[in-house]
């Protein structure tokens, strides 16, 4: 890739909320961008720790003894095996960093899981 990758751009590509694009690959992770909207179920990734970036909107991680809130800007690393439950208040959009073979929603799945081999780049 020969050129800056703009977030605003590839955010206004879609609209579907807990539904991650890749935009991105290194050293064995990729980045992807969500928009999120409510919440989105409890799950945990046993092997992966998650990167969280705010980039528009409040997100709120929820975990089973509390709960931290990112504002525009803001970041926070899940560690891998923590029960966790993303929301948006109202809406937010996220940027994503997590190991290649993570699973959206870790190996027990849910609903609004989607395989990483279905994830799709943008």
């Amino acid at each position: 890739m020969t050129e800056a990758i703009d977030l605003k751009t590839k955010l206004s590509v879609f609209e579907d909320a807990w539904h991650p694009r890749i935009i991105g690959e290194a050293n064995g992770q990729y980045l992807k961008l969500a928009k999120a909207e409510g919440h989105l179920e409890w799950h945990t990734h046993e092997e992966e720790d998650e990167v969280f970036l705010c980039l528009e909107g409040c997100l709120v991680l929820e975990m089973r003894d509390s709960e931290v809130t990112l504002e525009p800007g803001q970041l926070f690393v899940m560690p891998r095996g923590v029960e966790h439950r993303p929301r948006a208040e109202p809406t937010a959009s996220i940027l994503l960093l997590e190991p290649k073979q993570t699973q959206h929603l870790g190996k027990h799945g849910g609903p609004r899981a989607i395989d990483v081999e279905e994830q799709e780049w943008i």
